[in-house]
């Protein structure tokens, strides 16, 4: 019989999908005000992998990363979802949503995302949220796996989240 124990603290990061600079802002504020201080923060990255947001979010849409000083126990991953939920409503016009934000939880072994949508790879957290193992970290990167998005098996996703770990990694020792 295994020895039930604490999670490891994990790295909380949002990828942001973005079509309207003008909410930035009062995005950073929502999210320092619920998550504490960010400690990094990428540049904005055309987001060109999927029409599926344009309809909702205008074009051009752009992605960016932000990852949180904070350590967190990572079984809020579900919690954490439901409040950017709640933030992406306060950007709302007429039923449409202007910001899109992703949570996800680093470990040093791999990036788990949060959703809303179930799949079959997908495991249920807690209040309709389901996590999903999104990218390994094998032979000094992160990899994706069989069902990781178009956008984050790009070598410029990967390099952020090395970047992302990095920082992590150092907060760890």
């Amino acid at each position: 019989m295994g020895i039930i124990k604490p999670f490891p603290n994990a790295k909380l990061i949002t990828g942001i999908l973005i079509s309207q600079n003008s909410f930035i802002e009062s995005l950073y504020h929502n999210l320092i005000k619920h998550f504490g201080p960010v400690d990094y923060s990428s540049d904005q990255i055309p987001f060109t992998f999927s029409p599926y947001y344009n309809k909702e979010l205008g074009t051009p849409i752009y992605r960016f990363f932000i990852s949180f000083e904070n350590l967190i126990d990572p079984a809020i991953l579900a919690s954490i979802k439901v409040i950017t939920n709640r933030i992406e409503d306060i950007f709302r016009e007429k039923e449409k949503r202007k910001i899109n934000i992703d949570p996800g939880v680093m470990f040093l072994s791999r990036f788990i995302l949060a959703s809303t949508k179930a799949s079959v790879q997908r495991i249920p957290l807690d209040s309709g949220i389901y996590g999903e193992i999104t990218l390994v970290y094998e032979k000094k990167t992160f990899r994706p796996v069989e069902w990781t998005y178009p956008d984050y098996r790009t070598d410029e996703y990967i390099h952020i989240l090395n970047k992302i770990r990095e920082i992590y990694k150092q907060q760890l020792k």
